[in-house]
Parts: C-alpha cells; structure tokens; sequence
C-alpha cells in the first residue's frame, strides 16, 4: 500500500508523485520501515534513475491490477483510483511486468526454530545487487496482497480530488481517511443545495 501512495492529492486540487524525482524517490526509500532488509542494511541504498524506473514500473503494475480488483464485472462496476484512471496498463501487461520483476531475484524459504518461541521463515537471497532485491521484494509484497484476503476488502477512495486505494477496515468505511469524508460529505451538500436553488 505504500508505494502505490507514492501518487497523492497534493492539497491543491492535483496529484503529487513522491517518486517523480531522485530526491523523492531516496526520501520514500529511507521512510519506509516496512521495507525488506536490503534497503535498511546497506544504509548505502541510493537510487538513480535505472532503479528510480523500476521501482515506478512496479508501481504502475499494481496501481493497473488494483484497478481490475476494485472493478469487477457489471453490473455495478466502482472506477478506479482517478490518478490515472486515463493511463492505467493493461492487465495482461500488469501482470506480466509484476511477475518479472518477482522473478529476477532466486529465493528460498529458511526456517529458523529457536528452543524457545514459535518457528519463523524468512526468504534467501541469492542476488547480491541491493538494487535488485529491492525491486523484487516490492513485487513480491504486491503478489502476496493481491493473492491474500485483504485484496478484497481494497477500495479507491472517490472523495473529492482524492486518488489513494485503501484497506476498508470496517463493513462501511467508503475512504481513505476522515478528510477524505469530510470533503465528500462538504461536496454533497454544495451539490443538493446548488440543485435546491436554480437561480
């Protein structure tokens, strides 16, 4: 969820990209705790423009089969995130770029099981380029979310200027945020006051 974030409302009516430049793209990277052992570890992690388009064409891959998760078939389809509703990849082609870039790194599963404590499994690299690893383990996050059971409680939010998905936590949760909410709820009321008064 956090790299298809990287495409926001800018609070000014527009869309702002964390990753359109080098510098936004290093400051993403060096914020996300949640990101595998490659990017923390090396602390020497630095992007440039090869892996600035990889990271980005992940993105664009999940951003387009997120699309196809929150559009089901009729007869009542929900549209997709409006950041780029207009430009999405095809599916196909979304499917086939994630599953390339999961694959360009070679993994095995390790259990580790302590006397103490429950057994836990983390994945073998056997790639030595960080930049590599980096791009693979976003995909493969990707694969897991889409593959798992949160997958169906994703949505876009469609308040106004908004253009974030999200993980609906509650059976009545219709965005991303409370803002989100609050500008839906503000537009719905300029709306059926505008209409209440034709001059």
């Amino acid at each position: 969820m956090a790299l298809v974030s990287t495409i926001r409302h800018d609070g000014d009516g527009g869309v702002l990209d964390d990753l359109g430049t080098l510098r936004g793209t290093n400051r993403w990277l060096q914020q996300q705790p949640g990101l595998p052992e490659v990017a923390t570890a090396t602390g020497d992690l630095v992007a440039d423009e090869e892996l600035r388009a990889a990271v980005i064409g992940v993105r664009r891959a999940v951003r387009a089969l997120f699309a196809r998760v929150v559009s089901p078939a009729p007869p009542s389809p929900a549209p997709p995130s409006p950041a780029d509703a207009h430009r999405l990849m095809p599916a196909d082609e979304a499917l086939a770029h994630l599953n390339a870039a999961a694959a360009q790194e070679p993994v095995a599963p390790q259990l580790h099981w302590p006397a103490q404590g429950p057994p836990t499994a983390w994945l073998l690299s056997a790639e030595a380029d960080p930049r590599v690893r980096l791009v693979a383990a976003l995909a493969r996050d990707a694969v897991d979310f889409l593959s798992g059971p949160q997958r169906e409680q994703l949505r876009a939010c469609h308040a106004p200027r908004c253009v974030r998905y999200f993980v609906r936590s509650h059976g009545r949760q219709e965005w991303c945020k409370p803002s989100c909410g609050n500008r839906a709820r503000v537009a719905r009321h300029y709306e059926r006051t505008r209409a209440a008064d034709p001059s």
